[in-house]
């Protein structure tokens, strides 16, 4: 199978029709679009059958990507009108899997001490858990609500244990319906860093993005339910200087308008061919823009924002 280096289903669509030259929708993918304003839009792609499955190497399933431009300057009636349009769309795969009651832990993954990781954390920091209020302090709490608890668990060069190890503990032990896991994700495009949401029903393999795969959480190793819910934050080295290349030949071929050449070079993927000539001198670093602080910030308010909503 190629070797996508992106957690994002469509880019891996993307991806596959352009390494295979095929034009149209993929057997066993269905994709649609749809654009709310200049600053967002949707993009929502399902794996119905093996065959996609087997094409871009994500699981039966639904992935629904939500874009959002100009996220470092954004103001918070812009901030606000993303986090609806997350909740939207979020409610629309829980209500697929569990009911209004079902209770559900929020999962904040990565390290909290390395900004571009921090993103699980900071969101767990600004959910509404209501767990145990309702255990404890029921008179207080409306009829109908929700059981919500929330965990950062923590990565395993700090903790030793595998996240999955951990989550399969606490869901033994207080039984939620289904889990919600957030976490950082890798891109094959420099634009989506921290502006582009990824919701799926699926489940999420931390770190596979960038070679560093951890064990899945997903239905198959919790046995209930996972919502990933994930936002790129970083990219290799690989992919920023095929990206450059890109914008470099665009920019050529205005000024010479045709070459061969130049048309031919653009419309290959040269992410290989560029990553052969990086790894061997240890040059295939894993990349983030200098405002990743305001970045994380931003993504962190929506999403906090969407999944309370959407609970």
């Amino acid at each position: 199978m190629y070797n996508f280096r992106t957690d994002l289903a469509n880019e891996r669509r993307d991806i596959y029709q352009k390494v295979n030259g095929k034009e149209g929708e993929i057997d066993g993918i269905e994709s649609s679009r749809e654009d709310i304003n200049e600053n967002l839009k949707i993009e929502r792609v399902k794996i119905t059958n093996e065959n996609g499955e087997k094409a871009i190497g994500k699981p039966i399933g639904t992935y629904v990507t939500i874009d959002i431009k100009n996220l470092k300057i954004a103001r918070d009636e812009e901030i606000e009108k993303a986090a609806d349009i997350l909740s939207q769309e979020l409610k629309k795969i829980l209500e697929n899997h569990i009911d209004k009651q079902g209770e559900i832990l929020v999962v904040g993954l990565g390290n909290i001490y390395v900004t571009p990781d921090s993103l699980g954390p900071k969101v767990i920091n600004e959910i509404d858990v209501t767990r145990h209020i309702i255990n404890y302090l029921p008179q207080y709490v409306e009829e109908g609500t929700r059981m919500v608890s929330a965990i950062a668990p923590g990565v395993l060069g700090t903790t030793g244990i595998e996240t999955v190890e951990i989550l399969k503990g606490i869901v033994d032990n207080i039984h939620p319906k289904l889990v919600i896991v957030v976490d950082a994700l890798a891109s094959r495009s420099i634009e989506r860093i921290s502006s582009t949401i990824q919701i799926s029903d699926t489940g999420i393999v931390p770190g596979a993005g960038v070679g560093n795969t951890r064990s899945e959480i997903s239905i198959k190793t919790l046995n209930i339910p996972v919502v990933g819910l994930g936002i790129p934050t970083v990219v290799e080295t690989a992919v920023l200087v095929n990206d450059s290349l890109d914008l470099f030949i665009s920019k050529l071929q205005e000024e010479a308008k045709s070459n061969d050449y130049l048309n031919k070079l653009k419309e290959e993927d040269n992410y290989e061919e560029i990553k052969e000539a990086l790894v061997p001198k240890d040059y295939n670093l894993i990349v983030t823009p200098k405002e990743i602080d305001e970045l994380i910030e931003n993504m962190k308010d929506i999403v906090a924002l969407g999944i309370n909503k959407s609970l």
